[in-house]
């Protein structure tokens, strides 16, 4: 399972979300601090937002562990917040469980505090850790996600 995880993040650094999605259980449940949990064909389309809008975007990734029921993998992205124009650096751990040969589940963690700082200044880091800020924040972008593609 480690050459799936390796797969996921090799097609994430090309940007093809396609490669990434043949990674993922058609059941497939993903969740982070800005998405929260997203299901099925909701995630996969996440991932093809990303990687389409991601114009800057570099992955890095290392230390994947895997066994043949779950891994974990670090992970970073670099790119420039459109929103903003501000750089930022997300270190991110990953976690996944596997069935059927695909990933069933991906847990994504960072600190929500020091994105928000660094994608929106200093009233991010004043308030990204709060859950007024990640409330709003994840419904801008689910609304995103829902127009992707329409």
């Amino acid at each position: 399972m480690d050459e799936l995880i390796q797969n996921f993040y090799t097609a994430f650094q090309e940007r093809d979300a396609t490669k990434m999605n043949a990674c993922y259980h058609s059941n497939v449940t993903f969740s982070d601090p800005v998405f929260g949990t997203l299901k099925g064909e909701q995630a996969k389309k996440m991932w093809r937002m990303l990687c389409k809008n991601g114009k800057d975007l570099r992955v890095e990734f290392s230390d994947v562990k895997a066994t043949e029921k779950e891994a974990s993998a670090n992970w970073k992205a670099q790119y420039t917040f459109s929103k903003t124009g501000r750089a930022v650096t997300n270190t991110i751990r990953a976690s996944f469980v596997f069935k059927d040969g695909k990933i069933i589940e991906h847990h994504d963690e960072f600190n929500i505090r020091n994105w928000a700082g660094q994608a929106l200044g200093w009233k991010g880091k004043l308030l990204g850790g709060t859950s007024f800020f990640r409330k709003k924040l994840r419904k801008q972008v689910l609304n995103m996600l829902d127009r992707f593609e329409k």
